[in-house]
């Protein structure tokens, strides 16, 4: 509960504004009484739910192993957060996951904040910082395979409102796995719940190499 507690007021520490120094305060705090180590940065809440559980489904209990996943509500805000990590700041190592559209956003982010430059992508991974390709929801949907996803919504409720999906003139011509994709965007918190949903019925053997590499490097 700490380390929730955490997160949410780096998240306000980093969104500045009137509540920024309070927040830092709290941050501040709640980091020496969880004994935080590393920070984790992630572009958004479905990411964070996704990954929690893939730790607690290979038994690793994060929170007490002073690690924090904390969502930036989109990837232009890494610098922010990155500026409040250090001797200056929270004395907490930084690690992170982002979609491969938003890895120049990382790799300036970390140079501008001292922590080197990163050429290419196997320098900024060896930072710690991993790349999805496209982004989660396509790293799940290509390892559970559409037949799998299926599945899920057919679990879940919404097999009845993807075939609906896939009906709109738009996604017809598209392949399945494009249309899973676009389908799990569609309605607010849909992302967050499949995030869960999608990792909990992943074969362990077949972890996409961002999340396992990630989750390694903790």
């Amino acid at each position: 509960m700490n380390m929730e507690r955490f997160g949410s007021a780096f998240a306000a520490w980093a969104a500045g504004g009137r509540a920024a120094a309070a927040a830092a305060d709290a941050a501040r705090e709640l980091a020496r009484s969880v004994g935080l180590r590393k920070i984790v940065l992630v572009e958004g809440d479905s990411d964070r739910a996704a990954l929690e559980a893939l730790a607690l489904r290979l038994g690793r209990d994060l929170g007490s192993q002073g690690v924090s996943v904390v969502a930036m509500g989109g990837a232009t805000s890494i610098g922010r957060f990155l500026g409040l990590l250090g001797p200056r700041g929270l004395d907490a190592e930084p690690a992170g996951l982002c979609d491969a559209a938003e890895e120049v956003f990382f790799r300036l982010a970390l140079e501008r904040a001292g922590l080197g430059p990163h050429p290419d992508r196997d320098a900024l991974e060896r930072r710690g910082f991993q790349v999805c390709v496209a982004d989660l929801e396509d790293e799940l949907i290509r390892a559970l395979g559409p037949d799998g996803v299926e599945q899920v919504l057919t679990a879940q409720g919404d097999l009845r409102s993807f075939r609906t999906f896939q009906k709109q003139p738009a996604q017809r011509e598209r392949p399945v796995g494009r249309q899973l994709r676009r389908f799990l965007g569609t309605t607010s918190g849909r992302k967050i719940h499949y995030g869960r949903a999608l990792v909990e019925e992943l074969d362990l053997g077949r972890v996409p190499q961002p999340l396992l590499r990630l989750l390694n490097g903790l």
